[in-house]
């Protein structure tokens, strides 16, 4: 049969005069990837699970420059599709010494694929919109777009993916009706959300990055300790987490490494290279759902990455996988992950840019609440009180940085390191290449909440770098109605006074910092603008309108 193009091509790491583009195909083949200018690049399919996949590594791009690009299975071009109403699909690069040049980070997270959700009719995808934007306006393309969870919805599917689990399952089939499990289910999801015309025109043409919330997975994916317990215990569970891991793995974790970080990857060059990669898929996805522990901080694979683009430093962070869930030493990330975390904060660079699914600053009601929550459920006076608090945890979502109290104060603590110069003098931070200024700013993007807000976290008056949490979420979903003015007075002075009178009782510190609402919350569906420039940073938050269109709905301008 002749190769056909399921899903791509996606532009995923532009790193000087190299990029990478990610494709699936029907069938083995070999995938050309050929710009303007002569640069180009081939890679063979690879096989996992019945389904084709490549990563072309593309070279010899001219710096400063847009390259349209055509992609070819065998010798027959599949991109541009003939009669494609949308502008070309171009990798630009950025200038060969980009250090003076401005960078603009997209961001968001939370995308159901289709309007209709669960029953549900939702409002516009800001994604869609923004692409719409974008062809009329094709130069003005953003360097990265920052995907920050729940890409997909391994719990929450369609009708179109429920109707293909109803006649593709076994009768005596045990797990979730309406929930994918198999490799071979999780496809769907992917060829679901990303064959959307003007997604795929957006992601053929905007360099990406991405990591997983808890959606690709289950709803609070790793939450505690019991939690894994319980899931455990489930007949289908090993199967889920193998498969959800291991399509992660191919469907986003891979265009998130450049080129040097593949050709380093031990998995990557294993699976390029086997004839059928499906087992190696397999055992690598229950192998990196080890649980770890406190004692126990060597994980088997690092999720977490981290990429300069002029002199922005960005570091995305694993907030799921691979925490440690010990009772009493719960931490966002294992010791060895945080150690890397700090390395890369530690740098030549003017902005510093973390990207966490889950937000760092949650309204200060909700943070106290998850403090308190923490505490009562790692209770050793009761098991009957733990036991309450955990099931509150399950109930609300309590997961937040709030819940790791010791990973939110040491996170703290390393952005007010870093803001007052770290350990060398005043005003400077120092790395293994010596002192470094202090960074212009500090900015924590995320989503996970289905609202957006900014916040800003006050260090002290001797502190001149911002620190600011810019929360976008949901690109295309929705926080239902009830749960809005709970959000809204989780930032009001008497309502936090009380709730933190109760996590005090609990034994829960109070915070280090204090930090306050600047704009939001916005409920609609949004995606965000990250601008900076020099010494300057501009948030932007547009919402979409009843008729597709974009607004903004928040700004924020902030330098030292």
């Amino acid at each position: 049969m002749t190769a056909q193009l399921l899903i791509g091509p996606l532009l995923r790491r532009v790193t000087g005069d190299r990029a990478t583009i990610w494709v699936e195909t029907s069938e083995p083949t070999t995938v050309r990837v050929e710009a303007e200018g002569g640069a180009s690049g081939s890679a063979s399919t690879f096989c996992a699970y019945g389904h084709h996949y490549a990563l072309i590594v593309v070279t010899g791009l001219a710096p400063e420059s847009a390259h349209a690009y055509r992609v070819l299975l065998g010798d027959r071009e599949v991109w541009p599709v003939a009669g494609s109403p949308y502008p070309p699909s171009v990798i630009r690069t950025r200038a060969a010494d980009d250090a003076e040049q401005p960078v603009s980070l997209l961001f968001g997270s939370c995308r159901q694929a289709t309007p209709q959700a669960t029953g549900r009719q939702l409002p516009p995808d800001a994604l869609d919109a923004y692409a719409r934007r974008l062809m009329a306006d094709p130069d003005h393309r953003p360097d990265l777009l920052v995907l920050l969870g729940d890409q997909v919805y391994a719990d929450e599917t369609s009708h179109k993916v429920r109707r293909f689990l109803r006649r593709n399952r076994p009768a005596d089939h045990d797990g979730p009706a309406d929930q994918v499990i198999t490799f071979e289910e999780y496809t769907k999801l992917y060829l679901e959300s990303w064959r959307d015309p003007e997604v795929r025109w957006l992601f053929s043409t905007v360099p990406s990055v991405m990591i997983f919330d808890d959606h690709e997975i289950i709803d609070d994916w790793n939450t505690s300790d019991s939690w894994r317990a319980d899931m455990a215990r489930e007949s289908w569970w090993r199967e889920r987490i193998s498969a959800g891991l291991a399509s992660y793995w191919v469907y986003q974790h891979l265009g998130n490494l450049s080129p040097d970080e593949l050709d380093a990857d031990p998995l990557y060059q294993k699976v390029s290279a086997a004839e059928d990669a499906t087992d190696l898929l397999h055992d690598f996805g229950l192998e990196v759902d080890d649980p770890g522990s406190a004692e126990n901080t060597d994980r088997p694979y690092q999720w977490s990455f981290a990429l300069d683009l002029g002199r922005t430093r960005l570091v995305v962070l694993d907030n799921r996988c691979n925490r440690v869930l010990t009772p009493g030493a719960r931490a966002m990330l294992p010791a060895a992950e945080w150690d890397w975390f700090i390395s890369q904060a530690h740098g030549d660079y003017d902005h510093l840019v973390v990207g966490s699914s889950l937000p760092w600053l949650m309204p200060p009601a909700i943070h106290h609440l998850e403090a308190w929550n923490e505490k009562v459920s790692e209770s050793r006076r009761s098991k009957r009180w733990a036991a309450f608090g955990e099931r509150v945890r399950r109930a609300f979502d309590l997961e937040h940085w709030a819940a790791f109290g010791k990973s939110f104060t040491a996170l703290g603590e390393l952005f007010r390191r870093l803001g007052e110069g770290g350990v060398g003098a005043p005003g400077h931070r120092v790395g293994a290449g010596g002192a470094y200024a202090a960074p212009a700013s500090i900015s924590v993007l995320s989503g996970d909440v289905h609202h957006s807000y900014v916040a800003r976290a006050d260090f002290g008056h001797a502190m001149a770098t911002p620190v600011m949490q810019l929360t976008c979420s949901p690109i295309h979903n929705e926080v239902p109605a009830p749960l809005r003015p709970l959000m809204r007075v989780a930032w009001l002075p008497p309502v936090i006074r009380s709730v933190r009178g109760l996590a005090k009782s609990a034994g829960a510190p109070k915070p280090l910092i204090r930090w306050k609402r600047l704009s939001g919350p916005y409920f609609g569906n949004a995606i965000g603008t990250l601008s900076l420039d020099g010494r300057h940073a501009r948030a932007l938050i547009e919402g979409t309108t009843k008729d597709g269109r974009l607004h903004e709905v928040v700004a924020t301008e902030y330098e030292p």
